[in-house]
């Protein structure tokens, strides 16, 4: 069987009305796999202006907002007319890229018809409570989660970290290695801008720590803001730049005085936004895999992550950054300071993690997942 044979029903619960890493890597998949023949269509929630344009042919599903982070939206499943659009597409893989309610039916409707599934995880959604005083809950999302993969023939998980972490969990034992890629025309230390950085008071001596992504609580917010508290305890020189728009963000300028925001960027904006940053900081322990991580790698930034999935199969601790595995603010500050401090080591460290970025081709990750799906329908034929 070759890719081309390939006929894929791909469901998510956010395929191009928010933008984030999950969403662009299932987009690049798609995009890939019609380059090599393959026929693919989408199942997700739409909105009438989605943040980008879709890869391959998108079925709206029905949804509602999420209480509380209304510019999220919760799928209702799958009503009869999209059940007969996936039969009349006649799927032979069945991929689902979130544990939504339209994923669970999907799910059964692939077993009812002996189609395989392949399963993808692209954050560890069993985290998230924590950020809000519900930590309790974790036990049992983790639970919920096993039952769902347990229903699918394969997982793929973005970094060897997760798919350990998975495998602890109980989740599966078949679960492959999805990685993701850095679009070097994009993201690459030449896109440094001291001019741009001197508008935003950024002098050429300063040096920048860097936050890229939503501004949701789960992404470590409260982490970031009371490491730069303890840096600035410590009299350790710098200046901070946060990149991206979120919900949270009137509490990030609130407990970040001083912070400069510069927004939402994308495209040759974030690479050049990115780049003109002097260190990495990325706190959170939800990523399975962290593209910003390996984006600011590529760019020459030396990192500082939580030792969690993700950056953990990113980060050569002590070689292209520091990993700090009890992620108190405290750690994170003694890990920092040095880079702003040393500009030999900053700059080592960030060059060796640009090369270690080149080794993150899109086409041949892209390639290991449709590999998976041949092997997943072929061992369903025997």
């Amino acid at each position: 069987m070759q890719t081309s044979d390939l006929r894929i029903a791909l469901f998510s619960g956010n395929y191009n009305y928010v933008r984030d890493g999950a969403n662009q890597a299932l987009n690049r998949l798609v995009e890939y796999l019609l380059r090599q023949g393959a026929s693919v269509r989408v199942y997700a929630p739409t909105v009438d202006e989605p943040a980008f344009e879709p890869q391959g042919d998108l079925v709206s599903v029905p949804s509602v907002p999420i209480p509380g982070r209304s510019e999220f939206r919760f799928p209702l499943g799958l009503p009869k007319s999209v059940r007969d659009d996936i039969a009349n597409f006649d799927p032979n893989i069945i991929h689902v890229a979130s544990p939504d309610v339209s994923s669970h039916r999907a799910v059964s409707w692939a077993r009812e018809h002996d189609i395989p599934i392949l399963a993808s995880v692209h954050t560890r959604f069993e985290t998230y409570p924590r950020y809000y005083g519900l930590g309790f809950t974790e036990p049992w999302l983790e639970a919920i989660l096993r039952r769902f993969y347990h229903r699918c023939d394969g997982l793929v998980a973005p970094s060897e970290s997760q798919i350990e972490t998975l495998r602890e969990q109980g989740m599966h034992d078949d679960i492959s290695i999805w990685s993701r890629g850095v679009d070097r025309t994009v993201f690459a230390s030449q896109k440094r801008d001291l001019e741009w950085r001197r508008k935003l008071g950024i002098e050429d001596d300063d040096v920048a720590i860097v936050f890229l992504g939503r501004l949701v609580m789960e992404k470590g917010l409260d982490v970031f803001a009371e490491t730069i508290v303890q840096l600035r305890k410590k009299q350790v020189p710098h200046k901070v730049m946060v990149i991206g728009e979120g919900p949270a963000r009137k509490w990030f300028e609130k407990n970040l005085p001083g912070g400069i925001f510069v927004g939402f960027q994308t495209g040759p904006d974030l690479g050049r936004a990115l780049a003109s940053g002097d260190i990495f900081f990325n706190p959170s322990v939800t990523e399975t895999f962290g593209n910003v991580t390996l984006e600011a790698m590529a760019c020459g930034l030396p990192v500082v992550a939580a030792g969690a999935t993700g950056s953990s199969s990113l980060v050569n601790d002590g070689a292209t950054g520091r990993l700090v595995p009890h992620g108190s603010p405290e750690n994170f500050a003694e890990a920092i300071a040095p880079y702003c401090q040393d500009n030999a080591l900053r700059k080592e460290h960030g060059d060796a993690g640009e090369k270690r970025s080149l080794d993150f081709s899109w086409d041949a990750i892209n390639q290991a997942v449709a590999d998976t799906y041949v092997r997943l329908i072929e061992a369903r034929k025997t």
